[in-house]
Order: C-alpha cells, then structure tokens, then sequence
C-alpha cells in the first residue's frame, strides 16, 4: 500500500493516477477540503486530521506502507520534514513531488522576502491603508499583529472553511474584510477583488502556477499595487515536479525492491 499526504490539487491528481494503475492508497490530508480532494480521486481510504511523527511511524507500521509520497504543499515544511524522518525510522522510501514553480519577473513593486514576519514587516511599512492577505490562515495572526501595530487594515482572502472563518473573527477581522473563496482565481478577478478592497499592498507566497501566483502578481502590477513575496523553502534533495516520473520513481523502487 502507498501512502500520500497531500490535500492539494496534486495529491488529488496522483491519486487518480495510482488508482488506475492499480495501487492501493492510504491519504492523509490536513483539512476537509485536502480530504475531499483525496476522497473523489478514489483513495481506498482518507484520514483527515494532523498527524505527528510518532502517530506517522505506528501508521506506516500497523497498515504496511510499503512508500511513502509526500505530495503537500511547497510551504508545508514541518510536515515534510516529519515525512522524511518517519521514513528513515520505518525504513521505507520516501518520495517528494513538489509543484512546478513559475517565473516571478524582477519588478521594482515585487519585494521578496523570507518568511512570514519578514513578509507581515515589510507589508506594514509600505504606504496605504490597506494589506490584502492570501497566504491562508495558519499565519494570518503574523500579519494581524503587525499591521494592528501600524494602524493598517487586513484584507484576508482565505479557504472557505469553517475553522478559518472562526480565527478571522476571533482576530477580529470583521466579515467585510474576510473573502472566502477557493481560489486559484483568474487575472481578472483577481483585479477586481484587489480594486474592490481598495488593497494598497499584496502578500502572497511563490507557491507556483497551480497556487495561482502569477495571477496574482500580474493582477497587482497591471493596477500598480506592491506585491511581498514570500519565497519558496529550499526544494528537497531528489523531489520531481512531474506525475510520469514520480510513477517511474515507484515502478523503479518496486522492481529493486
């Protein structure tokens, strides 16, 4: 049996294609919707919930996995981490698939950065009002506080997921200021919620095309709003970013097996 942790767009894809090949799949996605992906892609079974280390060692064990793919997203780096070193103790493989990225063109209004609080200081200390946030809730209190402290105000563009919805509240980001859609959205759109909410700044992550970056971008730049980019984490040693090599990658594990 393979186990995928994923929840994106391309653990759902790699599903299907195990599916057919005649695998069998154990998922694990973090959110009801990572787990509603894996479920229609026709996993044998999805178990939605974080899972620790220890939790992934005893799973890998009591349901014989026999390879683990780690299909989360390029910014998920505690989980990947916690993969790589599960497979080292279970003594299985590990395989990274990890999205292709895009070309971010060099422009004086994109200014990179590494990190969240890098991103929520730098986002705060450029001019305007407004800071229009779409890097997710796991981090938007980063970007609260630190606008908070520079009177600035929080456009969160987020998952439309109860939990998230409960923490854009609980920060105290009124309902006019919380977008809830699931993205990725066009250029056009992307233009017209940035217009509409009067941002002055974009925050967004490098999470490549399938993450909607380039729109996003191209959306700012073409009404002159600075962007904060937050870059993408170190890419694992060996990972590949396309499905047929990933299957080749497995097919070359099981034949030397």
């Amino acid at each position: 049996m393979i186990l995928i942790l994923g929840g994106t767009s391309e653990s759902r894809e790699i599903t299907v294609m195990l599916v057919r090949e005649g695998y069998q799949v154990l998922a694990c996605a973090a959110t009801p919707y990572g787990g509603s992906l894996l479920k229609e892609a026709g996993a044998n079974e999805v178990i939605q919930q974080r899972i620790s280390e220890r939790e992934l060692i005893d799973l890998i064990q009591s349901r014989g996995i026999q390879i683990l793919i780690d299909a989360t997203h390029p910014f998920a780096e505690l989980v990947t981490t916690i993969a790589q070193s599960a497979c080292r103790r279970a003594g299985i493989p590990y395989l990274r698939y990890e999205r292709p990225g895009c070309t971010i063109p060099e422009h004086a209004l994109i200014h990179r950065v590494q990190g969240y609080a890098a991103a929520a200081q730098k986002s705060a200390e450029l001019a305007g009002k407004t800071v229009f946030v779409t890097t997710g809730t796991k981090t938007l209190p980063i970007f609260y506080h630190e606008a908070q402290n520079q009177g600035k105000r929080v456009v969160a563009r987020i998952l439309p997921d109860l939990e998230g919805l409960k923490l854009c509240l609980g920060l105290g980001i009124p309902p006019g200021d919380i977008i809830a859609m699931q993205g990725p959205f066009s250029t056009a759109l992307n233009k017209t919620l940035l217009n509409e909410f009067k941002a002055d700044v974009l925050v967004t992550k490098d999470s490549g095309t399938a993450g909607g970056v380039a729109a996003k971008i191209e959306a700012a730049l073409s009404l002159s709003v600075p962007v904060v980019l937050i870059e993408r984490p170190i890419s694992v040693h060996g990972s590949v970013d396309n499905i047929e090599q990933l299957l080749s990658e497995i097919l070359y594990l099981e034949r030397n097996d």
